[in-house]
Parts: C-alpha cells; structure tokens; sequence
C-alpha cells in the first residue's frame, strides 16, 4: 500500500522570507533577492519557480525609465494578488460590504468622509515622528508613519524630488473597489507636505507598489521651516 509523506517541507520558511522581502521592497530581481538575503542565485531562482507555480509570485519584464541599453530589461517578481492574501490583512470582504452599504444608504459623501477620517493617523503621527526625529526629511518621516500603519514604506531618491514608496497596502482589495481610500491617503500626504503631490501607482490598480511623487519644493520648504531659527521678533 503506497503511503503519502507527512514529512514537512524544510524550504517553507526560505520561501517566506523570499516572498516577504518582495513585499516589503516591491517587484524584485533574482540578483537582487539573492544579495539581499544571503543565498546563492541558483537557490532563489529555485525558490521563485516554486512560488510562481503556487501563483503566489509572477514574472514580469522591469520596466526601464530613459534610455534602454542593450540586451533584454533583467526579469522581476512580483507579489499576485494571492501572493498577498497570504500576508495578514487588516480589512476583508467585511469591510467592503460595509463601505457598500454606506454608499448606498449615506452616498458617496459619506463615504470620502471615511476614508479621510481612516488617514488622520499621517497628520497626526507626522507631527510626533517629525517632533521626535528632526532630522528626518518629510518623505523619510512620512515612509514611518506609513511603515508603523503597516505599509512597508521606503524612500527613493529622484531628479525632480522624492518618491515615497509603499510596498504593502493593508486596504488594497478594498481601495479596489473604493478608491476614495488611495484619494484620501494622497490628499494627507500633500496636507502634512503643504504642496500638491501626485500618485503614480497603487497596489490596489495592479501595481507593484504605491508610488506618491513628493518634489524638491516639499522637502526643501519642510527643512527650512524646521531649521529655520527663530527671529528676534519671535523670541520674543
């Protein structure tokens, strides 16, 4: 009689921490999964076979911004919505069932009015990370108040300013569905940053990651305002 093995599988947690850096750094490299957490090329390019054929990771050709050199863009993974799914989620099929019945029972307005009450945590953690760090840029104090909300946010440096990354999004099935939520975290962030920023990306569309393009202006004007001594008049 043939027996089925029970024996666990020893490379489970390595695939999870494959899969977790994904999430926590967006759409990733063999190359550069294998730098980063310690193994050889060969052992994660095995490890990114297994996990695209559970679905929870797919290929995609990286895209190149500029000038594209010779020979084929290098190929990156990237989370699929199961991929996701197998992350803690905050909000579910509850929470979209409940927005639906506000729609339908308040209208739209009420339902804006929710999604900028859900962000009030930027404004309000911004002012406490900034008090407690001021060396932060704002970008570098927004990617805390972010990554603390549970979005795994970084901070890419760009010719024209910042770009405030978030590499997970706890509401994205959600925001699928009810993009005022996106709307709402994009109008917070020009808010606590006093200028107008634009969001290229979001998870919730199909995206990698959420990207949010915050110019040199913001930073600028944010550190002067930090720096800036108090005059005479002021002291006073």
């Amino acid at each position: 009689m043939r027996t089925t093995s029970t024996a666990p599988d020893r490379d489970a947690p390595t695939r999870e921490r494959v899969a977790r850096s994904i999430l926590e750094n967006g759409p990733s490299t063999a190359a550069a999964l294998a730098e980063r957490l310690g193994l050889t090329p060969a052992a994660v390019r095995r490890h990114l076979e297994h996990l695209t054929e559970s679905g929870t990771v797919e290929g995609r050709e990286q895209k190149v911004y500029g000038s594209r050199g010779r020979g084929r863009p290098a190929r990156v993974f990237a989370l699929t919505d199961a991929g996701r799914d197998a992350f803690d989620q905050q909000y579910d099929d509850l929470a979209v069932a409940a927005l639906r019945f506000l729609a339908e029972t308040q209208g739209e307005d009420a339902v804006v009015e929710f999604a900028r009450r859900r962000v009030g945590f930027v404004e309000r953690d911004y002012a406490a990370v900034t008090a407690e760090d001021p060396t932060l840029t704002p970008a570098e104090a927004l990617a805390r108040v972010f990554t603390a909300g549970g979005y795994a946010a970084t901070v890419r440096d760009l010719p024209i300013g910042d770009q405030l990354c978030q590499q997970h999004c706890p509401v994205a099935h959600v925001a699928h569905e009810f993009p005022q939520l996106c709307e709402a975290e994009t109008e917070a962030i020009g808010r606590v940053l006093g200028t107008h920023v634009q969001r290229l990306a979001t998870i919730a569309h199909g995206d990698g990651v959420c990207t949010t393009c915050i110019p040199s202006t913001a930073s600028s004007t944010q550190t002067q305002i930090q720096s800036t001594p108090p005059t005479t008049k002021e002291k006073a």
